[in-house]
């Protein structure tokens, strides 16, 4: 690995990982004692990962909140990050954040809830991470996030010699028999390629030479990695099922 890798942090932290999957998820499900809602479309995040719901106000949901005691509602939040490009296994992390939905506007129930949050989990193949609430509001989501959909897709597309010449430079660390390989994350801090087998995968965490501000500059870390020295070397990443 290179000395520029291990001068700084190699992967997101779990803070910041709930920042992003909450800043690319365009839906979530939501859970209450009585009902279940997938909601599309009809939240928000604030820049202190706070959020906010805009049911109709027509909605079941509204009228569930109307007449909860109290004036707000218990609720469970999952939101979950899905690989964009087609791959086995494609969930990557699940948040949830639990807390109790209150009108955004104290008296009025219009279809405009706030989550006052009481907890927030981080689900990996890793296992779980409870997060701390001052943790997600002081963190950032990735500044790859918005756009490592369309880099990933664009990847695995157009360049797939270049994923391979990845998987390559793995050498000893990958076992025998991969079938396929295909990106798999992105992020300011490097990128992750999983390789599949006849039965099971792993995946390879490739730690750029530097940190990536934006899609032009995770470009050049990811060409910086093909001609690295040989010392600069991947590790496998924690998220890994048996590969036979």
């Amino acid at each position: 690995m290179s000395a520029a890798a291990d001068a700084g942090p190699t992967e997101p932290t779990a803070a910041e990982r709930v920042r992003s999957v909450l800043a690319q998820a365009a839906s979530l499900s939501l859970v209450t004692q009585a009902q279940c809602y997938d909601l599309i479309g009809m939240h928000a995040v604030d820049a202190r990962g706070r959020i906010s719901l805009h049911p109709p106000a027509d909605s079941p949901l509204t009228a569930h909140v109307a007449t909860a005691p109290r004036g707000s509602l218990a609720a469970l939040l999952d939101f979950t990050d899905v690989a964009a490009t087609a791959i086995r296994d494609r969930v990557r992390a699940r948040v949830t954040v639990s807390g109790w939905l209150t009108p955004q506007r104290p008296g009025r129930i219009d279809g405009r809830f706030r989550l006052d949050a009481a907890r927030v989990t981080l689900r990996t193949p890793a296992g779980p991470v409870e997060v701390g609430l001052d943790e997600v509001a002081l963190a950032q989501p990735d500044p790859l996030a918005a756009e490592e959909a369309d880099m990933l897709t664009h990847l695995a597309d157009a360049h797939e010699d270049l994923v391979s010449e990845l998987v390559v430079r793995a050498g000893a660390h990958l076992p025998s028999g991969v079938l396929r390989a295909a990106p798999f994350a992105l992020d300011r801090h490097g990128i992750t390629v999983r390789c599949e087998y006849r039965r099971g995968h792993c995946d390879l965490r490739f730690p750029f030479p530097a940190p990536a501000h934006d899609p032009a500059e995770a470009g050049e870390q990811v060409r910086r990695l093909l001609t690295a020295p040989p010392c600069a070397r991947p590790r496998p990443s924690s998220a890994r099922s048996r590969a036979t």
